[in-house]
């Protein structure tokens, strides 16, 4: 086909087809970029749900501790070192991942802080990363891949160290630093060599997070093996001692007194006999309760013993000797969120006569509503001074007053606008643009579940000298706005001016929310 001459058309076909295929690989590209961004995310909430785990474990440890300082104390100090020393390897990690975004893309450390991997534009570069991993050696001595390798093996050998010899062969610490390792032509490669040479961004700092988790793995590993050195029955039953433990020492006259009786420290496979005044009282689970009808007012006093097996299986007796006060009823009216009652909502009360039944307690108030809701009672009151409930006793036959309670009625309490989590001040753009809504909040101390929505509001800008002022209806930012804020610079001032907001009891205006984009 010597001297074939293409067409024009076949010529821009071909052309097309060039393009295409350097698309094509662009995209393949694209696409293991985002498989690093949301594999580093996933790492990223790994960690935190690992921080949460070994944190209920450190609390299980310490409480422990104060039960028996003597015999846990040398464990617990040896888990307090294994958190120190994961702690600085974590802290020492987490400096050099931000310190290479830092270089990599030029910005402060407390940017790179805060700005999420999907966002770090240099992400698929390794030109400045493998120079800072590097430091100019060859295989990476002289940089801070070297110096992490360092810390890595000196971490593992000082965590070890913590364990008893019988207990070290149990643990697998992981993070390998000695390989082999092999590049994809098969030739030898040191630790530094294979995770930080030629690495991109992106890859580096999914690496350095998965090494946090390793971090995290071990701590956890070490620790719960330190927890479990702790024999249960060399301190359960070394300091054994009777309680007895009341539901209330205050009953009132033809109520049930019920209290717990057990050994100080529980053994839930073995029910002790209780004994109280020739009466063998039955024990589940570990625990014996005793119960008895409250009869004659005034202080009541009862004594017992306890038998249980001690650590060489022989029964042991403890005596106890406990008390309970009787009392007539009362009554006890009492908002179940706040002191007052606000007008308008529902305001949750608890109503409660002791030795009396719910079905025979009648309330009244004396402004609103009054409801029953479950167990509870639901007060609805107008705005005013104040309102009175009065609570009588009906049990068919005779209506007996218990007495009355009086509160003050007020206003709820104005919500605040938000935008973007911030009711004012510097906010990012990037934030704020995903925001979109203003969100009405009530104050933090105001325990009411009450929803107030965003009728209307006003946008203004300032630019070029130039006042951009629009309405918006609802709590959502319209797309002119959001090209607006698009198109601001850092330092440039935006408001959202009469911000009205309709509430259980109207409408109500909010204050302004003064904005400087960064």
């Amino acid at each position: 086909m010597a001297g074939y001459k293409e067409t024009p058309r076949q010529k821009m076909i071909a052309m097309m087809y060039l393009v295409l295929t350097a698309l094509l690989a662009l995209n393949v590209s694209v696409e293991i970029i985002q498989a690093f961004v949301s594999v580093n995310n996933s790492m990223e909430n790994t960690n935190e749900n690992l921080k949460l785990k070994i944190d209920e474990t450190y609390a299980r440890f310490e409480q422990q501790n104060l039960m028996n300082e003597a015999k846990v104390g040398p464990f617990w100090d040896r888990a307090k070192e294994v958190r120190t020393l994961s702690n600085d390897l974590i802290s020492y990690i987490e400096d050099i991942k931000w310190e290479v975004i830092s270089r990599s893309e030029k910005i402060s450390v407390d940017e790179a802080k805060t700005t999420p991997l999907s966002e770090i534009q240099s992400r698929d570069k390794y030109d400045v990363s493998t120079n800072y991993f590097f430091g100019g050696s060859q295989d990476g001595s002289k940089g801070k891949a070297g110096e992490l390798r360092q810390r890595i093996e000196k971490f593992k050998a000082d965590v070890i160290n913590q364990l008893d010899e019988k207990h070290r062969s149990n643990v697998k610490l992981g993070m390998d630093t000695e390989g082999p390792y092999k590049d994809a032509n098969g030739k030898n490669q040191n630790w530094e060599q294979h995770n930080f040479y030629h690495v991109i961004l992106a890859a580096n700092v999914t690496f350095l997070n998965k090494l946090i988790a390793d971090v995290r793995n071990v701590e956890i590993d070490v620790v719960s093996l330190l927890y479990g050195s702790i024999s249960a029955e060399d301190y359960k039953f070394d300091m054994v001692q009777p309680k007895v433990i009341p539901n209330s020492k205050l009953v009132f006259q033809g109520d049930t007194y019920e209290a717990e009786i057990m050994v100080a420290a529980l053994d839930s496979k073995q029910n002790p006999e209780v004994v109280i005044g020739g009466r063998t009282i039955p024990a589940s689970g570990g625990i014996a309760k005793y119960t008895v009808t409250a009869g004659a007012t005034g202080l009541q006093t009862y004594r017992g013993t306890i038998k249980v097996a001690g650590p060489d299986g022989e029964l042991k007796e403890y005596p106890f000797e406990s008390e309970y006060f009787v009392m007539t009823p009362s009554l006890t009216v009492a908002p179940t969120k706040m002191n007052v009652l606000y007008a308008n909502v529902d305001n949750p009360i608890s109503i409660a006569a002791s030795g009396i039944p719910e079905s025979q307690i009648q309330p009244t108030i004396s402004s609103g509503t009054l409801r029953r809701d479950g167990k509870d009672w639901i007060a609805r009151v107008p705005l005013g001074q104040k309102a009175t409930i009065s609570v009588v006793h009906n049990d068919g036959k005779t209506q007996r007053k218990m007495g009355s309670a009086e509160f003050r009625i007020k206003r709820v309490p104005d919500p605040k606008a938000f935008i973007a989590n911030t009711d004012g001040g510097p906010v990012q753009k990037n934030m704020l643009l995903a925001a979109r809504a203003i969100i009405p909040r009530m104050p933090d101390d105001f325990d009411f579940d009450l929803n107030f929505e965003i009728v209307s509001y006003t946008f203004v800008g300032v630019r070029g000298g130039d006042t951009y002022e629009r309405p918006g209806t609802g709590n959502i930012l319209t797309q002119e706005m959001q090209t607006f804020i698009s198109n601001c610079k850092r330092g440039e001032r935006i408001w959202l001016e009469n911000i009205i907001a309709r509430g259980p009891d109207g409408n109500r205006r909010l204050g302004t929310i003064s904005l400087i984009v960064q």
